[in-house]
């Protein structure tokens, strides 16, 4: 997986998705239905990730911030670890279209954070989306509750490097395993998607919707199999398989079902799926 950055430079030198940084060259036909912008996409102190609501979230609601679970900054949740209700002061740099950082937003809980079957964490902030888009005319961007398709094109959008990757989806891995986690249901990226270190927890947004579909997560680095920084892909009768220079993300459709009224987490919801603690 991409481990965090201490600093911008070390990301060059750090393990990070992907083998060599690149810029990634366009697959494929662009899609007109919506421009995607670096718009709601936030900058961490070494990660990236998004200012996100729900298709049922309220304008009044508290607002939250999606990023990778190895994004916590208290450290990566242990194989089997789900964090809930963790206090949090963590800062965020929001980004408007162009990728101009305009305001600094902040936590105040650690909502939710795994890295059991996905890698994902939830911040909640101390402002509402209506806040936001009045004070920086900044509107979230909407998890899809669907399962994306192979084919689809995405762009994979950093807030921490301010770089947009645009590629498709190759299609989706049964288990991907890295050290001594596993994900279920990855999402793998066709070779133009060649992501680097920060640009962990980045939406991943289907460029027909301008919906987020996943976050990114993690990619081959060398070859090796199954180690940290190198994930495997494990199939349903056990083969594996290493595709050096890939990269991934996992998938968000699950998410929505587990909060209700007020983007309260509640993992007893009918049709909740995430892994409790």
């Amino acid at each position: 997986m991409n481990k965090p950055l201490l600093a911008a430079l070390s990301a060059l030198a750090i393990a990070g998705l992907g083998a060599t940084p690149a810029v990634a060259a366009p697959q494929g036909k662009t899609a007109k239905a919506v421009s995607v912008t670096y718009a709601g996409t936030v900058s961490l102190s070494n990660c990236s990730g998004s200012v996100m609501r729900f298709p049922n979230s309220a304008d009044s609601d508290p607002a939250l911030v999606m990023t990778n679970g190895h994004c916590l900054e208290t450290g990566f949740p242990d194989p089997g670890e789900v964090i809930t209700g963790q206090s949090s002061s963590r800062s965020f740099g929001l980004l408007n279209a162009s990728g101009s950082r305009i305001a600094t937003l902040r936590a105040n809980q650690v909502v939710y954070s795994t890295m059991t079957d996905t890698d994902v964490t939830i911040y909640r902030l101390t402002t509402t989306y209506a806040a936001i888009k009045s004070s920086y005319g900044i509107s979230p961007l909407t998890v899809q509750n669907t399962h994306p398709a192979t084919g689809t094109a995405i762009k994979v959008v950093s807030g921490y490097w301010k770089r947009t990757y645009s590629c498709n989806v190759d299609g989706f891995v049964y288990r991907l395993k890295e050290g001594g986690w596993t994900w279920k249901d990855s999402m793998r990226y066709t070779s133009a998607c060649n992501t680097i270190g920060g640009t962990s927890g980045s939406p991943v947004i289907d460029t027909a919707t301008g919906n987020v579909v996943a976050v990114n997560n993690t990619g081959n680095e060398d070859g090796e199999s199954c180690t940290e920084n190198n994930p495997c892909e494990v199939d349903e009768s056990g083969n594996v398989t290493v595709r050096e220079g890939i990269n991934y993300a996992e998938e968000t459709y699950q998410i929505p079902a587990c909060f209700t009224t007020g983007n309260k987490l509640n993992l007893s919801a009918s049709g909740c799926t995430l892994p409790k603690p």
